[in-house]
């Protein structure tokens, strides 16, 4: 059991170092930071716009992050949000041209990576892949919260 979680732990921090720092490369050109790079990919798939507690659940973060992330995007002029006078959650956020072209080319840019990363695997081996890695997710989502069970 010990060697199972030394790889699943070397595994995952190995995946998330080497994504943060491509991510940070990326996200260089526009002159923001590596974990902008969330939130734009967020903000493409949602073309209508979503709301500050959507992007919450959409890119698994707190308030007070998206509250920061947001301020920089709209002062870079990646973000714009519709009903200037309500806050940030009850106002909705999109992406101005700026912000779409930029997240257009990081949604491919991720494609890319993620497609070359797993290329040596076939489309049920991939398939069983996300299947156990959103179960882990999951059950991990759910010990955090509720605490790990007595022995």
């Amino acid at each position: 059991m010990v060697e199972r979680f030394a790889r699943f732990s070397l595994a995952i921090f190995e995946i998330s170092r080497c994504w943060h720092k491509l991510a940070a490369e990326e996200m260089a050109a526009y002159g923001l930071k590596g974990a902008h790079a969330i939130y734009l990919t967020a903000m493409y798939r949602m073309e209508d716009g979503v709301t500050g507690p959507q992007l919450c659940e959409l890119c698994g973060r707190d308030k007070s992050d998206v509250s920061r992330t947001i301020a920089i995007l709209q002062e870079k002029g990646f973000v714009t949000k519709e009903g200037v006078n309500q806050s940030l959650y009850r106002g909705l956020l999109k992406l101005t041209k700026q912000g779409r072209a930029a997240a257009e080319q990081v949604c491919k840019r991720a494609s890319l990576a993620v497609g070359l990363a797993g290329g040596d695997l076939n489309e049920e081996d991939r398939e069983c892949f996300y299947k156990s890695l959103e179960s882990i997710a999951g059950h991990l989502r759910e010990m955090s919260r509720d605490g790990l069970p007595k022995l």
